[in-house]
Order: structure tokens, then C-alpha cells, then sequence
């Protein structure tokens, strides 16, 4: 029995079950385990001798926040919620050669998503909430995840400026989160720090758990909607639970298996060197350091939420 390092209010680094419905059930994808060797062959992959790091590597994330629910009646006695959120984009370039690690670009955005048809931008005192309108009927417990949305294009310009003025080609681009629609970005992988669904079969589990730090698994192809390569490596500091420290990578389907192999060994690699701490991170060592920090800074610049609420309710207030 062990004690899962993370914070219990960030949930589990490994929900995967053997059953059930919902998040904890194995994943219905077709996955093709034989991609690098054949699922019979199927052990942990050590970093190849002599290869290293590159020498930039360019951490992206967002955060969002949900500043204020809001309703909307029109004028034929209709009723629409809305939600009015907070969300921001950064990248954080690490320059290993020299050691260096700086924030590359930065940009908060607002948005009120509602599917009401009478509803425009909302000037809330010195900030300004753009209309989003969500498809159907916008019901309020969907609004939240319609943010994901313009908050994921906004990851995508900051990591495109990014590159644009600090890179001579030769770096790695690490999303934090699922590819989803950035899977067009050279030399980018997606980094998956909860394990929500198990894709492996059961007999291929034990080759994922026996994992060292510093160690992956073959690459595999999934068949899911986004569809890509994937694979999972073992971090350092981990407790000894058969699930801890591992994350699981991906990266675009529109590559070769030659190069997502390649891809492979360098996040291998690359991120152990940045796996946090359990003294100084509740997800540790999942939550990376310069992801960390760049979480940190992003939600203090959303702005205080208690500010936003009062001139959101002061705004609503005049329109009536």
C-alpha cells in the first residue's frame, strides 16, 4: 500500500481502472502496440548512449478562471446563462545550455460564453469580456468547458511568437496537456500528467509499472479522435507506487514512426531534469518546475477575482 504523493484536491496522478463507466474505465481506442518493436518484445527503453537535451526547450500552458455566472433575458421572455471567464497563455524558454530560464510571452484574455443571441461585449469597468456564443441551448454546466477552446488558440500564438524570436530550429516544444489541435507544430510533444484512461492491454501494464526513472515504454499509435503516438516514461522522485512519476507523451499523427521514435528518446532525454519536488509541489513530480512557475505567474495576472466580480455586477447593473 502507498500514499499518493499528490494533494488530494488535485485528485489522482492515476485514475485508470479495470471497470466501471465514466474516467476510471479502460479506453475503447484501438491502439497499434507494435509500432516500435512487437507487443511480445515489449520492455522499458533506456535514454541512448550519448544523446542529450536540445539546447532550447519552450514549456507552454494556460490557466483559466471562472470570474462570474450571468444571466441574459430577452425580450420574449427567454432566460440564457452565461459565464464570464478569465484565461491566459505563456511560454517558458529554458536555455540549457547557458542554464537560463525566461518567461518568452505572456497574454491574458477575457470571455463571456453564452448562447444567447442578444448578448455583446461587456465592458466591465476598465475590462472588456468578448462575446463568445456557444452553440444549442449554452447550458450552464457546459459553459466551462466552451472555454477550452479560445484558450488553447491563444497557447498556440503565444508558443508560434515565441518560436518566431527564439529559436534557430533546433529545440523542443512542450505543451502542456493533449495536442489536440497543435499537433502541426514542429518538434512538439504533449505532456499528460494524470492518467485518466488506461490504453494499454492488460498484459502490457506491468512493461508501463516496472518503469525506472529515466525510462519509457515502445511507442504505440492510438486511434483516437486526435489520433497520434504515444508513450509513457517514468520521472524521478517518485514514490514506489506502480503508477507514480509516470506521464504519458504524444505526438502528431502526421509524423513518420521513425520520427515520433526520435521524438521519443528526446523527452526522455530531456524532461527528467525538470520533475519538481514533493516538499515544494503537490503534484510533484508530474507538475514540472517551469510549468509550476509559469502557472503561478499566469493566474496572478487574471487579476483579483474578488475586483472582476464587483465591476462585472456593476456593469450588469447599468444594463438593466
Amino acid at each position: 500500500m502507498f500514499v499518493d504523493a499528490w494533494d488530494p484536491a488535485y485528485g489522482a496522478s492515476f485514475e485508470g481502472g479495470d471497470g466501471g463507466d465514466g474516467p476510471a474505465s479502460p479506453s475503447s481506442a484501438q491502439v497499434d502496440t507494435d509500432v516500435e518493436v512487437p507487443a511480445a518484445q515489449w520492455a522499458p527503453i533506456d535514454v541512448p548512449a550519448g544523446l542529450t537535451a536540445p539546447d532550447v526547450v519552450f514549456l507552454v500552458d494556460g490557466v483559466r478562471r471562472n470570474d462570474a455566472g450571468l444571466w441574459t433575458a430577452e425580450e420574449d421572455g427567454q432566460s440564457f446563462p452565461g459565464l464570464a471567464a478569465s484565461y491566459a497563455a505563456g511560454v517558458v524558454r529554458c536555455d540549457l545550455r547557458n542554464g537560463v530560464a525566461q518567461l518568452a510571452g505572456a497574454r491574458v484574455a477575457r470571455g463571456l460564453f453564452t448562447a444567447s443571441p442578444s448578448a455583446e461585449d461587456l465592458q466591465a469597468g476598465s475590462v472588456r469580456y468578448t462575446i463568445h456564443r456557444v452553440s444549442g441551448t449554452g447550458e450552464a454546466s457546459k459553459l466551462p468547458a466552451a472555454v477550452q477552446g479560445p484558450l488553447t488558440a491563444l497557447e498556440l500564438d503565444i508558443s508560434d511568437d515565441a518560436r518566431t524570436s527564439g529559436s534557430d530550429g533546433a529545440d523542443l516544444l512542450v505543451v502542456d496537456g493533449p495536442l489536440r489541435n497543435r499537433r502541426h507544430l514542429p518538434r512538439t510533444i504533449g505532456y499528460i500528467k494524470t492518467q485518466q484512461k488506461q490504453y494499454l492491454p492488460a498484459a502490457l501494464t506491468p512493461v508501463v509499472t516496472s518503469l525506472k526513472p529515466g525510462q519509457r515504454t515502445p511507442v504505440f499509435a492510438m486511434g483516437t479522435v486526435w489520433g497520434g503516438w504515444s508513450w509513457y516514461l517514468r520521472l524521478p522522485g517518485a514514490s514506489g507506487a506502480p503508477w507514480a512519476g509516470i506521464v504519458r507523451i504524444e505526438c502528431s499523427p502526421d509524423l513518420t514512426p521513425d520520427q515520433a521514435i526520435e521524438l521519443a528518446e528526446l523527452s526522455v532525454a530531456t524532461l527528467p531534469r525538470f520533475a519538481s519536488s514533493a516538499y515544494k509541489d503537490p503534484r510533484a513530480p508530474q507538475n514540472l518546475v517551469p510549468i509550476a512557475g509559469l502557472e503561478k505567474r499566469l493566474r496572478g495576472m487574471l487579476g483579483d477575482s474578488r475586483v472582476l466580480h464587483r465591476a462585472l455586477t456593476l456593469a450588469t447593473t447599468r444594463l438593466r
